[in-house]
């Protein structure tokens, strides 16, 4: 069969070419969509962008409601056994009012609308509002926390402390925003640090991560038009940052080693380049499909959030790719062998006069390294072996996946020391679900009505009868009176538990159907925390499947179009999948379980975020066919140009050992990084992914891979007849002379 044109050849031969306009156009490129995506803006998500269900119409109908914008807060008063707190309670009144920043201020022993104090009579609270817009209390709260601390010590025998959104936005926002800035500093430094100790040249570490870089600022630029249409999560851009450093790392180290391996093979640097094109590009053209495959996975999701994420990073993964074809090529033309500088005296000299005191060759030894070769040779002489422990451990490591449970993050996700925590823990052990109650959101003609007013009545009655809610009990109403907030404390930790859940369903099924609901002309939704989340685990549930069948398959329509092999294509996801169950259970194991509390410092919740399972799949499955894509098409390559399978596993295999550790170092580093962050979700996230691009880079690539192949042999190429209409595509150079490709050699022995 006729041989397809190999696009990643013809592009990247043009751009060596031509190699300033393959430079300008893409620095061009880069300038025009970071200035002008600037001037345009990102469009963030609407707050109901974020919600599903009956949480969504809710959250609707509260952005179009104008709703004053305000920050409430909260001072605990507790004592260690019943207590009057009234003396207290006033000098906490007069103490924030002093202030000037504060109003609406409401105490247990008010006449009208008081504060709520506990049923043991040992907590108080006292309630307010911040001045202003909520948004902005964070940054003129400070003068009201240092009045009620001094509160606190005039009152020694008493706990009194402040939480609320504004303080904990002061508190706890800032720091975790710290936590993200500082994550990102490190990564980048961390990254240029091991590509230098892989290279020895400072060039050949600058370049991938600049290219890297590159890509991330022209599709931060692009994001600002698309999400014009689609809507993004600030958190997008963090993770565009976090995928486009891994994607266009990986791909400029491809490039960069066959690159150089070509050179030292005494190519000139014309050839050397044109078969970089032709065979490590290709692989990042296929390997950059397959992962935006993977997060337009999260389109399917319907959820505003996930469907962000699925844009940032698929803009990003583009324009490395794009990157990665067209200006690397034209660097590495331009640059030559100064990429690795010019060995003195054991001193490797730069051309931009800075020096390495070690040497390194680009182009990687013939046998991929000492350990991997020793590694590689045992797995090939015991394949069964082999494959019964790496995929025993793997197995093992997944079993724990079947008792994973997903929860809701609360307070109890922020690690680390933060007064303001455990604050808000002992307002919700006083007053249970006092920090997140269940709102009923309505919409009517006049919620002032006095029919409403009595079904807000009778609904307070009715759900303080089911023993599954509490006080404070609170209605709101907006300065139109055409929506009402009808806030009511419920049972159980607030953080969708079982109880929580339960008395939402109480809510939903029983109480404001017979009350509010029952009003003519009303429309009512239960709203809250709880709600929210179980809303969003709902469409979930319903979703998810859709997710992991769009991507497997899709996944496996292009190994097999790309490797014109059926084993191939299933292998490969069968071989992704156990990756992707053994890092689940890794998570089971250390976050649910706890085994890794003392070691890496935190306290378990017993649970894994409920977004990080289906968000874990569509990142890992993509990012760990970099490596398998890469090492795959160097094994064809050997294959087609007429070695046997075994020898083609082997130098395949081997060819690519150095890069595919030095990629999967720089992953893992970058993932780890996020570990340090002082939410749980991050460190479940950071530990999640760089144990799964571990595994895979490893077990999976170094011993599962090549052993299943030596066993399979010739199968392993195996295609039905019926699917010999699939086109052929080049994984080499076809012009190279050193060897003649697998067809020729058929042809000329017949």
């Amino acid at each position: 069969m006729r041989r397809q044109r190999n696009l990643a050849a013809s592009i990247g031969g043009w751009s060596a070419r031509h190699r300033w306009a393959a430079l300008l156009i893409w620095i061009g490129f880069v300038v025009t969509a970071t200035l002008v995506g600037n001037a345009v803006g990102t469009a963030s998500m609407k707050g109901y962008e974020s919600n599903n269900g009956d949480s969504r119409r809710a959250a609707q109908i509260l952005d179009g409601a104008d709703f004053p914008d305000v920050a409430g807060e909260t001072v605990l008063i507790q004592a260690q056994s019943p207590a009057d707190f009234r003396s207290a309670a006033e000098d906490v009144r007069k103490a924030i009012l002093a202030t000037g920043q504060v109003e609406n201020v409401r105490t247990p022993y008010d006449s009208e609308s008081p504060a709520p104090i506990s049923e043991d009579r040992r907590t108080a609270l006292v309630l307010f509002d911040m001045k202003g817009e909520g948004k902005t209390a964070g940054e003129r709260v400070q003068p009201v926390l240092d009045a009620v601390a001094k509160v606190a010590e005039d009152h020694p025998g008493l706990r009194i402390e402040q939480a609320g959104s504004a303080s904990s936005n002061r508190l706890i926002g800032e720091a975790i925003d710290e936590d993200f800035v500082r994550a990102e500093l490190i990564s980048i430094p961390l990254t240029l640090g091991i590509l230098l100790a892989a290279f020895g040249a400072l060039l050949a570490a600058v370049v991938p991560v600049a290219l890297a870089m590159t890509a991330f600022f022209a599709a931060g630029g692009l994001l600002a038009f698309t999400s014009q249409l689609l809507h993004v999560d600030s958190a997008t851009t963090n993770l565009m940052l976090l995928i486009g450093l891994a994607v266009g790392v990986d791909y400029s180290l491809f490039y960069i080693r066959r690159e150089r391996e070509e050179r030292a093979k005494g190519r000139s640097r014309e050839r050397a380049l044109k078969i970089a094109a032709a065979t490590s590009g290709r692989a990042v053209l296929i390997s950059g499909i397959t992962v935006i495959v993977a997060m337009a996975g999260m389109f399917l999701t319907g959820n505003g959030v996930f469907m962000g994420f699925a844009e940032g990073t698929i803009l990003v993964v583009l324009t490395a790719v794009i990157g990665s074809l067209t200006a690397l090529p034209a660097v590495l033309s331009l640059l030559g062998d100064r990429i690795e500088g010019r060995a003195i005296h054991g001193t490797v000299r730069l051309a931009t006069g800075g020096r390495v005191t070690w040497r390194r060759r680009l182009g990687g030894r013939a046998g991929g390294g000492r350990f991997w070769n020793t590694v590689l040779s045992a797995v090939l002489r015991r394949p069964v072996v082999s494959i019964v422990l790496a995929g025993g451990l793997l197995v093992a490591l997944a079993v724990p996946a079947f008792d994973l449970k997903t929860g809701e993050p609360g307070i109890n996700d922020l690690q680390g020391d933060y007064p303001i925590a455990e604050t808000f823990k002992r307002v919700d052990a006083a007053f249970p679900g006092g920090n997140e109650p269940a709102q009923v959101v309505v919409k009517a003609a006049d919620v002032t009505a006095p029919e409403l007013t009595r079904a807000f009545d009778d609904f307070k009655t009715e759900a303080l009868a089911t023993g599954e809610a509490n006080e404070p009990f609170n209605v709101s109403v907006n300065p139109d009176r055409t929506v009402a907030v009808v806030s009511i404390g419920i049972k159980g930790a607030g953080t969708a538990d079982e109880v929580s859940e339960h008395a939402v369903r109480t809510l939903r099924d029983s109480v404001v159907p017979a009350t509010i609901g029952a009003v003519s002309g009303v429309e009512a939704y239960v709203y809250g925390h709880v709600a929210g989340a179980m809303d969003f685990n709902d469409q979930l549930d319903r979703t998810v499947p859709l997710v992991f069948v769009f991507v497997l398959l899709l996944a496996f329509v292009l190994l097999l179009a790309s490797f014109r092999s059926l084993v191939i294509a299933v292998k490969a996801i069968l071989l992704n999948l156990l990756s992707v169950a053994a890092a689940y259970g890794l998570l089971v194991l250390v976050f649910q379980k706890g085994w890794g509390e003392e070691l890496l410092g935190f306290e378990s919740t017993g649970f894994i975020t409920n977004w990080l399972p289906l968000f874990l799949f569509v990142i890992l499955f993509g990012l760990s066919m970099d490596y398998h894509v890469f090492i795959l098409s160097r094994i064809r390559e050997a294959y087609d140009r007429g070695m046997r399978t075994d020898d083609a596993i082997a130098t395949g295999i081997r060819s690519t050992a150095g890069v595919v550790t030095s990629a999967a170092l720089i992953m893992v580093a970058v993932f780890a990084v996020f570990s340090t962050l002082s939410l749980l979700t991050f460190m479940q996230l950071g530990i999640g992914l760089a144990a799964a691009i571990l595994i895979d880079a490893t077990i999976v690539r170094a011993v599962l891979l090549p052993a299943s192949m030596k066993l399979l042999g010739d199968w392993n190429w195996y295609l039905p007849r019926w699917l010999n209409w699939l086109p052929q595509l080049s994984h080499g150079d076809d012009e190279d002379s050193d060897v003649l490709p697998r067809e020729r050699v058929l042809t000329a022995v017949s």
